[in-house]
């Protein structure tokens, strides 16, 4: 088949920010459409079959459109573009661009970078409860925390309330010195670290000295009722069953909460059940109480992250289903034993 070739007129410094650093960009694009891409002054030559030439067309486009609206273009943005256009998504990088949840300190727009993050967002402005599930580097705190702190500023709720199991990540950190405040900070440090970034230092110890914003563990949340505010449980995958339902009933009038988790890492001592597992069972079917999955394809970190999750997902399912084949062939077993017996 002859190779054809288009050309697509665009301004120097959209086609630099698309190529990115020594061309990386365009690399993964020819790879990703099989076709071959050249930067001139006036804009860009893509050469290939005519079916590839469309798919890669319609993504720099899209990418095109992104640097207009201001952004810098990432790895990122470049794999979720290859990737949705392989699976032939309906939607596109530019109506995932286009919700703004609000601004960092230092004025970095802060907005979902992919569908799921997208669908997570949507589900936390229009349910009461939120359930954000998946593994490291998705943006399940990140993007929850900056939902809380719109919703403060907007005057939607009065208060924000973060907090998480204090429990030990594998291992165990033996007596910590300090007053209890010390001594559970190291287990709530990710949300300090969201807070500072999105609200600034200054503001969130202003509003943390007011009561406006508690950041504490799970186990003070016992006895309360939490009304008008916006409540995150983070790292959920830690709780009981009994401190799940503990936290589910201090909901008051007026509060939205959004409880994360990713059930692949569980730090939980062997044989004790997760409380975000059976919360997924026991409420799925209850109105007003969103679960969203987030997958690998959502992981926004570095793109070598990406590849760990998904290594780690293949191989987990590989040996659950290993564990069901041994399983199911020792239960065969069993009953073939049985019926000799009854004979």
């Amino acid at each position: 088949m002859t190779e054809n070739e288009i050309f697509l007129p665009m301004p120097l410094e959209h086609s630099r920010n698309i190529f990115g650093q020594f061309d990386m960009f365009a690399k993964k694009l020819e790879r990703g459409f099989h076709v071959s891409i050249v930067n001139r002054d006036e804009g860009i030559k893509i050469i290939g079959k005519e079916q590839d030439i469309k798919k890669a067309e319609k993504v720099l486009r899209e990418l095109w459109e992104l640097s207009r609206r201001g952004n810098q273009i990432q790895e990122q943005n470049v794999d979720y573009a290859i990737a949705m256009s392989m699976e032939e998504k309906e939607d596109t990088l530019l109506s995932i661009d286009g919700d703004l949840i609000c601004h960092t300190i230092s004025g970095k727009p802060i907005k979902p970078k992919t569908l799921g993050q997208k669908q997570y967002a949507d589900a936390i402005r229009n349910n009461m409860i939120v359930f954000g599930m998946g593994p490291a580097g998705t943006g399940k705190t990140y993007l929850a925390m900056a939902m809380a702190i719109t919703a403060f500023k907007n005057n939607e709720v009065e208060r924000i309330i973060l907090t998480r199991p204090a429990i030990e990540a594998g291992e165990k950190l033996g007596f910590l010195p300090g007053d209890l405040q010390s001594k559970v900070d190291p287990y709530l440090r990710p949300l300090y670290d969201a807070l500072y970034q999105i609200m600034g230092a200054e503001s969130f110890v202003k509003n943390m000295e007011k009561g406006l914003i508690e950041v504490a563990p799970l186990a003070y949340m016992r006895g309360r009722t939490l009304d008008n505010a916006f409540i995150i449980l983070d790292e959920a995958q830690n709780t009981t069953p009994a401190q799940m339902k503990m936290f589910l009933t201090r909901i008051g009038f007026g509060s939205k909460v959004v409880i994360t988790g990713d059930a692949s890492q569980k730090d939980l001592a062997a044989g004790v059940q997760s409380g975000l597992d059976v919360a997924v069972k026991v409420l799925s079917k209850i109105d007003d109480i969103s679960f969203c999955q987030l997958t690998s394809k959502d992981v926004v970190r570095h793109p070598l992250v990406q590849k760990i999750v998904k290594a780690y997902e293949t191989y987990e399912n590989r040996e659950k289903a290993r564990e069901k084949y041994h399983s199911d062939k020792r239960t065969g077993i069993r009953f073939s034993s049985d019926k000799e017996k009854l004979k």
